[in-house]
């Protein structure tokens, strides 16, 4: 067992040294994140400009998932939304590219807050609803999801427990880079 977790280990690159990133780019980044930060908190769980590109994805996944039946089809919009930005993290942590990876997972988590919103209103089912197939057959997926589960009395609860995740592994990803960007010696600046 310890030699596949040794390969695995290896083929990420897990050992290897990220490539330097230069000071005045880290501090462009975090300067990036923290007023991003500040806008997503100002908006208090309302739709944020990136959510235009989430929703793209989000219904994306509908059709993909879709073809290997109802239920994963459901889930299929949330799946492809968390999945593309994990993945693309998942590549830049192998090419060792810090900038790229924490950029992925800061967006990788910012879906989370996007996700919370569509829990929460599970009940209310007030927020506007999109679909890319058949208009006359639209769905409130987390309505569906938590109806199905037994947990819709709990949709505010599961939204508040996904958006704190969310803004943890935002505000990780952003202090990440940080830690990261000062501990790096000044000649490779």
């Amino acid at each position: 067992m310890r030699e596949y977790v040794d390969s695995m280990v290896e083929w990420t690159g897990a050992r290897e040294e990220w490539r330097p990133v230069s000071r005045w780019a880290v501090v462009a980044w975090l300067i990036f994140y923290v007023l991003f930060l500040i806008y997503a908190f100002n908006m208090h769980g309302g739709f944020l400009f990136i959510d235009s590109a989430n929703l793209v994805v989000h219904e994306g996944g509908h059709l993909l998932f879709g073809w290997f039946g109802r239920t994963l089809g459901l889930w299929g919009g949330t799946i492809l939304q968390w999945l593309v930005p994990l993945l693309l993290a998942a590549y830049f942590f192998r090419e060792r590219q810090a900038a790229a990876f924490v950029f992925c997972m800061f967006f990788f988590f910012e879906n989370w807050l996007y996700t919370a919103t569509y829990m929460a209103d599970a009940r209310a089912m007030a927020l506007p609803l999109v679909t890319a197939g058949n208009s006359d057959y639209v769905e409130h997926d987390w309505n569906t999801i938590f109806s199905g589960l037994g947990i819709l009395s709990y949709d505010t609860t599961i939204a508040a427990i996904v958006r704190v995740m969310g803004w943890c592994g935002m505000l990780a990803s952003t202090a990440w880079l940080a830690v990261r960007g000062l501990r790096q010696p000044l000649g490779d600046s």
